[in-house]
């Protein structure tokens, strides 16, 4: 049985080791890998239209201020020469799964976050040297033998530590927070870069007079409930280096859903159920996939000035089909209308999944 650590100063116990892999702009990276002739140039994965987006930025595009979910009008206003290349998801689908194959070769722990990061929990570990220092560095060495791309690795005791150290050196970079570490490295961080505190977030504390890590720690409890609410517990316990959070090997689906930005804004409401009819479609198949039933369909409107809005109605029976989905995503849009602005995306998500109920289970237990 591994006893886990409850805070850096705790040196009795034995602490989790965990991994935090991030591939280095993944999507545009492949993108360069697969053509070389976009290798050292500016280049932005997304739409390029008037309602495009980026979805991934190269670090050659990054050094002109071009970042993921910027507006590629934006993007190529700031950098007139960035080529944009349409995404294949498939492609990159691909490649995440052969690199977490690797993953699994070390540990059973993997918690994936997207395609192209995961936590790994190598505190126990199935081959090699007991350490997380070396482990990560043969990953990061095997993922660029397999696919020729590069990642970066950070690890320490905790999930929020390990997360913070993978992008302490990128790209390609390998990172280490220790115990004996943390109270330092914490302290002389900056609040915008903790992992979980947005921008937002990260300018109200800059407002308090909360720049580094060190400011925060002054700040008690209940003061840090009082502004933040529940994330204040958070913030607590990350500035003193706790995170008892475990690496899950498995997570369950909470949602399934589906939305669409239009090339043009949407006044009408015949255009508007057109769109929306796509989208309940598209949601449809993968609420079938998934194999799940949701009680509570929500509907999400992006207005022309970038205003949103949600709708949601609960059930007592299911949504569980297109049709159902439909009919009551096409009264959630009705009831609003007419709009006095354009809307410029739809979305659709199912949620609040029926959990069949199962019959009593005798369990064996190994001794």
């Amino acid at each position: 049985m591994v006893i886990l650590q409850l805070s850096p100063q705790t040196d009795f116990e034995i602490l989790r080791k965990i991994i935090h892999i991030d591939m280095d702009a993944f999507y545009a990276s492949v993108e360069q890998r697969d053509n070389p002739s976009l290798r050292g140039k500016p280049v932005a994965v997304g739409g390029s239209g008037s309602r495009g987006v980026v979805a991934a930025a190269s670090y050659e595009s990054r050094e002109y201020g071009v970042h993921s979910a910027l507006s590629s009008v934006v993007a190529k206003r700031r950098c007139p020469d960035l080529v944009f290349v349409r995404p294949r998801f498939d492609v990159y689908k691909a490649i995440s799964e052969q690199i977490r194959s690797v993953f699994f070769e070390y540990t059973d722990l993997v918690e994936p976050l997207s395609l192209d990061e995961a936590y790994l929990d190598v505190t126990m570990v199935k081959k090699g040297r007991p350490s997380a220092t070396l482990i990560a560095r043969e990953i990061k060495e095997r993922i660029f033998a397999e696919t020729q791309l590069t990642a970066s690795a950070g690890v320490s005791y905790n999930k929020f530590l390990a997360k913070v150290a993978s992008d302490y050196n990128k790209p390609n970079g390998l990172y280490v927070i220790t115990p004996d570490m943390a109270r330092n490295f914490i302290d002389n961080l900056e609040v915008k870069k903790f992992f979980g505190i947005g921008k937002v977030t990260a300018k109200k504390l800059n407002e308090m007079g909360i720049f580094f890590g060190r400011d925060l720690l002054k700040i008690d409890r209940y003061e840090m409930v009082r502004v933040f609410g529940k994330a204040g517990n958070y913030y607590y316990d990350i500035v003193r280096g706790t995170d008892n959070r475990e690496v899950e090997a498995t997570h369950e689906r909470k949602s399934v859903g589906g939305e669409n930005t239009f090339e043009v804004d949407y006044f009408e409401l015949e255009m508007l159920m057109a769109e929306l009819e796509k989208i309940a479609a598209t949601v449809g198949r993968r609420v079938e996939k998934a194999n799940v039933k949701g009680r509570t369909l929500t509907l999400k409107i992006k207005f022309a000035d970038f205003g949103q809005i949600t709708r949601s109605k609960t059930i007592n029976g299911s949504f569980s089909s297109f049709e159902k989905i439909m009919d009551e995503g096409a009264a959630l849009l009705n009831n609003g209308y007419p709009y006095t602005k354009g809307i410029r995306l739809l979305g659709l998500t199912v949620s609040n999944f029926v959990i069949p109920s199962a019959l009593p289970v005798q369990l064996v237990i190994d001794f």
